[in-house]
């Protein structure tokens, strides 16, 4: 039997039982699993940008096949992108912060499979220079994006419909022009970053997925959750196939 492709999963820094943590739900690792990669969990620190540190990052990915940028109840710090905190943004971790910004570039340089998802999308945009809302349903003319009062299977329920930018990425992966996903974020971009491109749109206009134009792997993020129930979903099973495929190839050919 082959062995799986390693994928890096970023952390978040929480506490846990009144200790520091570094941790990963299970809903990521878990769908990564489905698809036959395995989920290797990769620490955050908020000091990593030392030379010392930036190489052995670069090192440690350059073992892997893939790079997973997870959700999270946090949101990056706007001082990120040169703004003030708003008064709704109450959830950070400016550890994540500093390694996602740190990975970022330095996985697509080693031209490693990367996959985006709600706050990883967000870092992807704020890594390529780009601004974020901080508060989507307080923006004239958008909707309120946050998910539903209720348990998960209600939150983590499709709640608006999407389109799909014909000739991209996301529409090679999925032929199929509409699909209707998730939706549990207050953040969204405002200011796209340079050099992505815009992959899916919700119906008020706001971007939903992109990609990194230059990337010479696949390099995708999404603004929804492919990783809840992705069997039921032939859009979230598509993202989550479409990685897994990249991340064997790069496997297989070391490049």
């Amino acid at each position: 039997m082959e062995p799986r492709p390693l994928v890096g999963v970023i952390a978040c820094r929480r506490t846990v039982e009144g200790h520091p943590a570094h941790m990963v739900t299970d809903k990521y690792v878990s769908a990564l699993r489905d698809v036959g990669l395995q989920p290797v969990m990769i620490p955050v620190w908020e000091d990593m940008d030392s030379a010392a540190d930036i190489d052995a990052m670069q090192a440690l990915l350059s073992r892997l096949d893939g790079l997973l940028l997870t959700g999270s109840y946090s949101n990056m710090h706007p001082s990120r992108y040169g703004e003030s905190l708003a008064p709704e943004n109450t959830y950070e971790d400016r550890a994540r912060d500093a390694a996602a910004l740190q990975w970022v570039p330095l996985a697509l340089t080693l031209g490693m499979p990367l996959l985006g998802i709600c706050r990883g999308f967000q870092e992807l945009n704020v890594a390529f220079g780009g601004s974020l809302h901080q508060a989507v349903q307080q923006v004239p003319g958008l909707m309120d994006h946050r998910e539903p009062k209720g348990d998960q299977d209600a939150q983590f329920a499709p709640s608006h419909d999407i389109s799909i930018v014909a000739g991209g990425q996301l529409a090679a992966l999925y032929d199929v022009p509409e699909a209707r996903v998730n939706s549990l974020h207050q953040q969204g971009i405002a200011r796209l970053g340079e050099g992505l491109r815009v992959e899916a749109l919700a119906p008020d206009g706001l971007v939903e997925a992109v990609s990194v134009s230059t990337a010479s792997s696949f390099a995708l993020a999404v603004q929804w959750h492919p990783e809840w129930k992705t069997r039921e979903h032939p859009l979230y099973l598509a993202i989550l196939e479409g990685f897994a495929d990249a991340c064997r190839d790069k496997a297989a050919h070391g490049e």
